[in-house]
């Protein structure tokens, strides 16, 4: 499913958290979104899964308007992964996951032989069968990602919505947790802290700063040294991965005093990979 995000501007209490940002996420394509800590990432992200009214704007899939979708229509359609989701949940694994068919059953009516076969898929489709019947609360950060990813898988959507999914988790976990998503088919769209995280899982990604895009594009156009200063405050090196030939990033922090003269657009990017059996 194609997700369309046209000139999107929220504004809260008077102040304006996001302004006129516009991106696209074509069908099975995981898009991330980066940027300061308070730049917006969220926001946008919240009007996706209708925890947040854009002010102005409109949010398309597949060029239909989300506002125009009833909620359970719209839980079809998107599954999200909030940031601020609890960890106190006083139900098993089995039952929480359960919860992502409310919307193609309804409150209220009970859980059918059906419903009960793609909840058990999706468990073992992020390997936690064996989970079932543990309590959420009682399993470590990595779990319940697993876990609240089984039940977006669960929900059956065609968009799934991250925000910030591999806060506190260990490295191995959010290697995990981004594999899964990655392999999910879904059209991704998330917002990720971790640079590198970002531009390894990610197909594209859109810098926010201030509330707007400033870059957009594959992350190794977009993760330049200049981006890398201006938006976010480090300097920046880009390099290759000596096995994969991916691009990772290195940091240390500005230099003091006045910037230098702007290096030419493109001049700090990562250079190609090198050739196989070629000198350094």
């Amino acid at each position: 499913m194609r997700v369309t995000i046209d000139a999107l501007t929220v504004e809260v209490a008077g102040a304006r958290l996001v302004r006129e940002v516009s991106l696209t996420a074509a069908g099975g394509r995981v898009v991330g979104l980066v940027g300061p800590n308070g730049s917006g990432k969220s926001t946008v992200l919240r009007c996706l899964y209708r925890a947040l009214r854009p002010t102005t704007g409109a949010i398309l899939l597949d060029g239909e308007d989300l506002s125009s979708l009833s909620p359970r229509e719209g839980a079809r359609r998107v599954a999200a992964l909030p940031q601020e989701t609890s960890g106190e949940f006083d139900f098993t694994v089995a039952e929480l996951v359960a919860m992502g068919r409310i919307p193609h059953r309804g409150t209220g009516r009970r859980t059918t032989a059906g419903d009960e076969g793609i909840c058990a898929a999706a468990l073992e489709r992020v390997g936690a069968s064996h989970l079932a019947e543990r309590s959420f609360g009682g399993l470590s950060g990595g779990e319940k990602q697993r876990v609240l990813i089984a039940r977006a898988l669960a929900q059956r959507p065609r968009v799934l919505v991250l925000d910030e999914p591999t806060n506190h988790l260990d490295i191995a976990q959010q290697l995990e947790v981004l594999s899964l998503v990655r392999d999910s088919g879904l059209t991704v769209l998330a917002a990720l802290h971790d640079l590198n995280l970002a531009a390894t899982h990610c197909d594209e990604l859109y810098v926010i700063a201030g509330g707007a895009i400033v870059a957009s594009g594959p992350p190794e156009a977009v993760l330049t040294a200049g981006v890398l200063a201006e938006v976010f405050g480090v300097l920046g090196h880009p390099v290759r991965h000596p096995v994969t030939g991916e691009v990772r990033l290195l940091f240390d922090r500005l230099p003091e005093g006045p910037p230098g003269p702007r290096a030419p657009v493109g001049a700090d990017r990562c250079p190609p990979p090198a050739a196989p059996g070629s000198p350094e």
